[in-house]
Parts: structure tokens; C-alpha cells; sequence
């Protein structure tokens, strides 16, 4: 096998490993740097192609969805009132990242971009998840949490996206400026950060893979258009292996969380996030001992 082969191979792994990962709360960029540098894929090219293959993933959301966007457009072009808040809070969300990661982003690669950041904001996020879920099933007058692991956020007063308000997208918009920090996970930050604001998980959920078509295809544009010159034809090749395999295996992802949501909370990521970053630390200890 030659090493052209063998890196397009790691490049197709990788992608498959984006859109198993991208739309659950575990970080999709922490696995890739992670994974990335166990497979030896770390370079500045390799910052590049974790960026922009996520565009694969979003497509596979763009088909998914494709009923309800154009819903979602043909209603705010003929003034459905509906649809109209649902664009305006996804404008609100999506344009604190923009702003930030315009300004920031190099500067965010250069200093987070490492396993050792990795393994300490997965296990962060865990335990936020693990509080916001607890803290999302108690009652309003501070009760016990509910015995069963159904959707039933008592705090919740957003159960439709057409209900949220500007105040919880701004929410939800600044919740996502965290998840330029690798581990973070942007749908975690996301949907975390709507049901600490209120929005019910389940509507979060569809919130935030609504947020990611124009936050992830930006990014991928952006960052795509000012490293250009760092593309050779073989990270170009790579680019597109990695954007095929994260296609397909979002396809499946997408449609799995939905349907976990429907009927279960995120404590299962949360404790994974914990278990991983816990056995990330060790090795990245171990390694550099």
C-alpha cells in the first residue's frame, strides 16, 4: 500500500468519524484531533480538512431537512409570521460565532489545538450536561427530579421553534462562540445552552441542527478560502474522501439522535465525555512523562 493510499484511507476514517460525531454533544473536532494524532493526521493542512469536511456532515442535514427549509424559506419570503422568528432567532444565534471566530479563530487554533485541551473540556462539558439534565427535570419548586428518562423539562418554555424567543437565541448564539475550544462540542453548547435558556431538549435539538448549516458552512468557506494556498493536490484529495465519508455517515446520525431525543435525556454523552477525557488525560500524562 502506498502512502498516498494510506493517507486517503485515514481521510475517509476521519470523515466517517465527522458525521458520527458532529450532531451528538461529544465534540466531532476533539475526536478528530484526538484520533487525528493517534493516526498521525496532525498538521496544518490536517487543521484545514477538520474544518472544512464538516460541510459534508451539513449537506447530509440540508437533504434530511430539505421539506422543512424550504418551509422555512418560502414562509419568511411570503411573511409567514412563524417563520419569520424562526429565521430572525437563527440570524440572532448564528452571528456572535461568525463575529468571534472571524476575529479569533487563528489565534483559538494555535493555543486549543491539542489533546491536552481536549481531555479537559470533554470532561467540563460532561459535568455541565450532567447539571443541566439534572437541574432540567427538577421541578419548578426544586422537587426531586422525575424517575423516569423521558422529555418531561417542567422548565421548558419554549416546545416549539417557532416559540423561541430572541433572548434564548442570543443565548444559544453566545453558548456556541464556546465550542471554538476543541472538546467543547458545538451541538453540545448549543443545545445545552437552549435548555439552560428554556428551550424545551427535543426543540433544541432541531434548533441547533438548524444553526449548524449557516455556522458550519461559513466556517468551512471562511477557513477553506484563507488556507487555500495550503492545499496541495493531495490534501485537496484527502478533503474530498473525508467530505464523502462524513456525508454518509451523518445520513444515519442525524436521524438516530432525533429519535433518541424523542424519548431519553443526554446523560449517556455526558458520562461518556467524562470516561473519555479521564482516559485522554492519562495518555496524553503518560506520553509526555
Amino acid at each position: 500500500m502506498t502512502e498516498s493510499t494510506l493517507h486517503l484511507i485515514k481521510a475517509f476514517f476521519l470523515g466517517i468519524l465527522e458525521g458520527l460525531t458532529e450532531f451528538i454533544p461529544v465534540s466531532s473536532t476533539g475526536h478528530l484531533i484526538l484520533v487525528g494524532d493517534w493516526i498521525q493526521f496532525s498538521s496544518d493542512q490536517g487543521k484545514v480538512f477538520e474544518v472544512v469536511i464538516q460541510f459534508g456532515a451539513i449537506l447530509a442535514v440540508i437533504w434530511i431537512f430539505r421539506a422543512r427549509i424550504w418551509k422555512l424559506v418560502h414562509g419568511t419570503v411570503t411573511g409567514v409570521p412563524g417563520e419569520r422568528i424562526f429565521m430572525r432567532n437563527l440570524l440572532i444565534a448564528f452571528f456572535p460565532a461568525a463575529i468571534i471566530g472571524a476575529i479569533f479563530i487563528k489565534a483559538i487554533k494555535a493555543l486549543f489545538y491539542h489533546p491536552g485541551v481536549v481531555a479537559v473540556t470533554l470532561i467540563i462539558g460532561g459535568l455541565i450536561m450532567l447539571y443541566v439534565e439534572r437541574r432540567s427535570k427538577a421541578t419548578p419548586s426544586g422537587g426531586a427530579p422525575h424517575a423516569d428518562d423521558t422529555v418531561t423539562e417542567s422548565r421548558a418554555t419554549a416546545h416549539s421553534v417557532e416559540e423561541i424567543t430572541w433572548k434564548q437565541a442570543l443565548g444559544v448564539g453566545a453558548a456556541q462562540c464556546l465550542a471554538m475550544i476543541p472538546g467543547t462540542s458545538r451541538s453540545g453548547a448549543t443545545i445545552i445552552g437552549g435548555m439552560v435558556a428554556g428551550i424545551q431538549r427535543k426543540v433544541a435539538t432541531e434548533f441547533s441542527f438548524f444553526l449548524a448549516m449557516p455556522t458550519m458552512l461559513g466556517a468551512a468557506v471562511y477557513d477553506g478560502y484563507k488556507n487555500f494556498g495550503l492545499l496541495n493536490d493531495q490534501a485537496m484529495a484527502a478533503i474530498g474522501v473525508g467530505f464523502l465519508g462524513a456525508f454518509i455517515s451523518a445520513i444515519f446520525v442525524v436521524r438516530a439522535v432525533l429519535r433518541f431525543v424523542a424519548n431519553h435525556t443526554y446523560r449517556p454523552f455526558a458520562w461518556y465525555r467524562i470516561a473519555l477525557g479521564i482516559i485522554v488525560g492519562i495518555w496524553v500524562l503518560t506520553r509526555t512523562a
